[in-house]
C-alpha cells in the first residue's frame, strides 16, 4: 500500500532523513515523503505555545499537499498535519486511510477549538499517543472510541555519547520547557547549593528568580542541549501536575535515556510510562521540595548509583524507546489500517 508521510521536521530530505520509513520491514508498503515548505521555528524560543495563524496555514498547505499526493494512505506526524489532513478530506470529498503518529495537543481546549477538533479529525482511522492516560482524554475529548487511539512510547534515534560526565565541576541539568517545575526545583537545589543548568525558554523561566547556584542560558541548540545531558551527573525532570495536561517531559526523559544517563522526574503527567523507579530512573512526587531534595541528594553522592541507573536506563531506552522498536509499531499500524480498508 502507498503512503503519504508528512512531517513538519522534515524540510531539506537529504539533511532531515527519512524519520522510520527505513525500520519499516517488508515491500507491503511504500512511501513519498512530502516535505514542509519551511523549516519548523524552535518551539521552546516561541513567545507563545499556541500555533499561530501562519504557522497553521504552512499545515494546511502541507496537509493538503500529502492528500494530493497520496495513491493510498497518509501518515501525520503532530496533531495540527492531522488536522491539517482532515480538513482537507473534508473539502475535497475524498475519504482516505490516515495514521496520526504522536498526536499530543497538550491540552485540551473546550469551546470553539474543540469543536474544530472534533470536525477535523472525525475520519482519522489510528491516533498514536505517547501515554497510556491519553488514550482515555482523547477518547473523551473528541468524541472517538478508545479503540483508535493506540499508545506507543515517544521514541528517539541513538544518540552518539561524545561528553563524558563532567566530574571535576559536577552539575545538574534541567532541560526543556513544557509544564515544567522549576519554582520546585530552585527552592531543592539552593537548599542544597546544587551547581545546576537549565536550558529552558524565557516563558518557562517567567516570574522566577535564579538560585546563586543556577544559571540559565538561553537560546542555545540542540547539540548544546545534547552536550549538557551527557556532562550533567543528574539529569532533572520537574514537572507540575495538572489533569487537563495530556502529556510532558517524555522527549527530555527519553534522550537522556538513550544517553545513559541517571533521571530524575515528577511522577505525574504519564512519565510513570518511561520511568520504572529504582530500575531505569527515580520518581520524585511533584512539588514536593522535600522528595526532591532527598533524592537529589542522594544521586549526587552516590555514583554508583547513578551509573546503575543511567545503563539500565540505556538498555531499556534502546528496547522500547529506539526508532526499531518504532517502526515495528508503525508497521504493524499500517497493516491493520490497511487490511481494515481492504475488507470494507
Amino acid at each position: 500500500m502507498h503512503w503519504t508521510l508528512a512531517a513538519p521536521f522534515i524540510h531539506n530530505l537529504k539533511i532531515d532523513g527519512e524519520w522510520l520509513i527505513p525500520y519499516i520491514d517488508g515491500d507491503r508498503h511504500q512511501f513519498s515523503i512530502i516535505p514542509r515548505t519551511k523549516p519548523l521555528a524552535n518551539w521552546h524560543t516561541r513567545s507563545s505555545s499556541a500555533t499561530d495563524y501562519q504557522e497553521w496555514l504552512i499545515y494546511l498547505q502541507h496537509g493538503k499537499d500529502a492528500v494530493k499526493a497520496s495513491e493510498g494512505g497518509v501518515v501525520t506526524v503532530f496533531p495540527q498535519l492531522a488536522s491539517a489532513v482532515g480538513i482537507q478530506q473534508r473539502l475535497s470529498g475524498r475519504r482516505i486511510p490516515v495514521v496520526a503518529w504522536l498526536f499530543n495537543v497538550g491540552t485540551c481546549p473546550n469551546g470553539m477549538r474543540r469543536w474544530l477538533a472534533q470536525v477535523s479529525l472525525q475520519d482519522i482511522d489510528r491516533f498514536v499517543v505517547h501515554t497510556r492516560r491519553e488514550r482515555d482524554m482523547y477518547s473523551q475529548w473528541l468524541g472517538i472510541p478508545k479503540e483508535r487511539f493506540e499508545f506507543f512510547p515517544y521514541q528517539v534515534s541513538e544518540i552518539p555519547i561524545t561528553y563524558q560526565e563532567n566530574t571535576t565541576q559536577p552539575f545538574v541539568a534541567a532541560i526543556g520547557s513544557a509544564h515544567r517545575d522549576f519554582s520546585t526545583l530552585f527552592t531543592a537545589i539552593a537548599k542544597l547549593n546544587l551547581s545546576t543548568v537549565i536550558a529552558s525558554g524565557p516563558r518557562a523561566l517567567a516570574g522566577l528568580e535564579l538560585p546563586t547556584c543556577a544559571q540559565a542560558p538561553l537560546g542555545i541548540g540542540k547539540a548544546d542541549c545534547l552536550q549538557l545531558a551527557q556532562e550533567a551527573c543528574i539529569n532533572v525532570v520537574p514537572l507540575i501536575p495538572n489533569e487537563r495536561v495530556t502529556a510532558a517531559g517524555q522527549v527530555t526523559i527519553v534522550e537522556a535515556m538513550r544517553m545513559g544517563r541517571a533521571v530524575i522526574a515528577s511522577r505525574c503527567n504519564g512519565i510513570e510510562d518511561y520511568i520504572i523507579h529504582g530500575e531505569t530512573g527515580l520518581l520524585v512526587e511533584p512539588q514536593s521540595v522535600e522528595d526532591l531534595v532527598q533524592t537529589l541528594d542522594l544521586l549526587w553522592n552516590d555514583k554508583e548509583l547513578r551509573n546503575r541507573l543511567g545503563q539500565n536506563a540505556m538498555k531499556y531506552a534502546a528496547q522500547h524507546f529506539s526508532d526499531e522498536a518504532a517502526g515495528v509499531a508503525l508497521s504493524k499500524i499500517l497493516d491493520e489500517v490497511g487490511n481494515s480498508i481492504n475488507q470494507k
